[in-house]
This record gives structure tokens, C-alpha cells and sequence, in this order.
């Protein structure tokens, strides 16, 4: 059930205990065993979600994560513990699962971390005709633009995600109340996706049937399902190379038994503010809708 603070008192809906697939990579379904387990939502805690923060934070960046201060990161993040949240099974004081939080990228923007991330993102998305808009728009006095962050372990559900944007988006409303610097005009997710890729050691003897299916365009998959939702919402998106990519021959050696190997890539969101709360609901009626 959901259990979390907020600035004020009032019950939030109860959310439904999610199942974790322990043996997701099994390839059968007689063997996949499912637990039942009650999730808490929290604040971020500073003295105890460092460490498990600035892990899931590695895990969102994936190999340019070492481009990165995730210290710095982390302490920012930590640094308004009214604004976001992790999710937990065990209490408040143990390793965050999954979390979420919103940086006010022109409150920030002579912080290197921040300005060293948003020039990642600009270079990254430059040759983006979806996201031209960002430029101006990070630039702008007059926009203000969110950059939300968010990730969970790889087999925590999609479940917590639309209890956590609603709380986002009430904890920001309850903010600007307060006349803090969260009065957003544009939210930037930064998530990521990854292609499928064929091994090159099978290649070799391969037909030339499958050869030629290996040669069509590689289709985008997701870590994290709700992003599909969120897409048809957003102004612009837009996939990268990782700077750090180490091509094809390590995505081949992580194929785990399986035909296929994996390719992760970055990925970037851009919402209009107005639109965030129709998105949000649209996930949640997406993923009630599968269960």
C-alpha cells in the first residue's frame, strides 16, 4: 500500500501489492514464480538513500554514467526531500527500489553537474528535429523546464510508477504554493530504451534469408513499458548513442541464452507541463489495463 509523507496530511489511494517475477529470464512459464509484495512510498531520506539513489541513477545513465558526477547528483536530489520520492519494501530506512524527482534545470544551471548534464542532452538530441525546441527553451527566461529523473531495479513493476508522477505532480503544486521555483512550463525525462542485435558469430553461417532480416531497421524496445505511453503525450522525443557505447560485439555477449543480444540506448522526453497529468493517466489505464 502506499505510505508515504507529504507536506499535508491527507490519505493517498491505496495501491495495489505488485507481483515480482523472480525468474523473468527463465523462457518458461511453468517455471516463473511470482511473491506478492506490499510497496511503501516514501520522501527521500538523506542519510539513507545516497547510496541507493546514486545506484539507480548509474543504472539510468547505463555506461555514460561514468560521464557523470552521480555524487553530485545524488546530494542535489537529496538536497529537497519534499519533492520526489523512492519506493521501498522493508521500511524507510533501507535501499531505495525505485525513485523519482524533478530538478529545476534554470534554478541549477551554474551547477556543473547540471549544466554538464543539459550539455549532454543538447548534443545528444541536436540532430533531433522532434526536440529543437529545446535549445531555446533551456535557454529561455521565460521557460522553465523540469528535468525528471526516475528508475526502479529491472524486475520492480511498472505498478509504482503512476502513483509516483501523481505524488510528483501534487508535491510540485503544493510548492509553487509556497513559492518555490517549481513552476514548470515543460518537463525533460530522461529514460532509456535498446534494440534487439543479431550475433555476429551466427552470421557466419547464417542463411542468407536471416541475414537479410538482420540487415532491416532494429526496432525500439523498453525498459521501462510506460515510456511508449508517455511518448504519444510529449512534444518531442528522441533515442542516442550512449557516448561510451561499446558496440554491437558487447551487446552480442550479453545475448544471456538467448538469440538476441541487447543494445541500450538514452532517451529523452519532452512534456508540456499542462499535458504531464493527462500522460500520467493514460499510463495508469495502460498498465491497469494489462494487469
Amino acid at each position: 500500500m502506499v505510505k508515504k509523507r507529504v507536506r499535508d496530511p491527507e490519505s493517498l489511494p491505496e495501491a495495489p501489492a505488485a507481483s515480482i517475477n523472480e525468474n523473468e529470464d527463465s523462457g518458461s512459464d511453468d517455471d516463473v514464480d511470482m511473491v506478492n509484495v506490499d510497496f511503501e512510498w516514501f520522501n527521500m531520506k538523506p542519510d539513507v538513500d545516497f547510496h541507493g539513489i546514486k545506484t539507480l541513477l548509474r543504472q539510468l545513465f547505463d555506461v555514460d554514467a561514468q560521464l557523470f558526477d552521480l555524487s553530485a547528483l545524488t546530494d542535489l536530489i537529496l538536497s529537497q526531500p519534499t519533492i520526489g520520492s523512492t519506493v521501498k519494501v522493508d521500511g524507510e530506512d533501507t535501499d531505495a527500489y525505485a525513485f523519482m524527482t524533478v530538478l529545476n534545470v534554470h534554478e541549477h544551471q551554474q551547477k556543473p553537474i547540471i549544466a554538464g548534464l543539459t550539455n549532454y542532452i543538447l548534443e545528444k538530441t541536436r540532430t533531433t528535429p522532434a526536440l529543437s525546441s529545446l535549445p531555446s527553451l533551456l535557454s529561455s527566461s521565460s521557460a522553465q523546464v523540469g528535468l525528471i529523473l526516475t528508475e526502479r531495479l529491472i524486475n520492480i513493476p511498472t505498478e509504482v510508477q503512476p502513483p509516483m508522477y501523481t505524488m510528483l505532480m501534487d508535491e510540485v503544486e503544493s510548492a509553487v504554493d509556497d513559492k518555490e521555483p517549481y513552476e514548470f512550463t515543460h518537463y525533460l525525462i530522461v529514460s532509456k530504451t535498446y534494440s534487439e542485435v543479431t550475433s555476429s558469430l551466427d552470421q557466419e553461417d547464417a542463411p542468407r534469408t536471416k541475414k537479410n532480416k538482420a540487415g532491416k531497421a532494429k526496432e525500439t524496445f523498453y525498459f521501462h513499458p510506460e515510456d511508449e505511453i508517455l511518448q504519444r503525450h510529449a512534444l518531442g522525443y528522441g533515442g542516442y548513442e550512449y557516448t561510451k557505447d561499446e558496440g554491437d560485439a558487447k551487446a552480442d555477449s550479453k545475448r544471456a541464452f538467448q538469440e538476441l543480444g541487447i543494445k541500450p540506448q538514452g532517451s529523452v522526453m519532452l512534456v508540456e507541463a499542462a499535458k504531464l497529468e493527462g500522460a500520467v493517466k493514460a499510463v495508469d489505464s495502460y498498465i491497469g489495463g494489462q494487469q
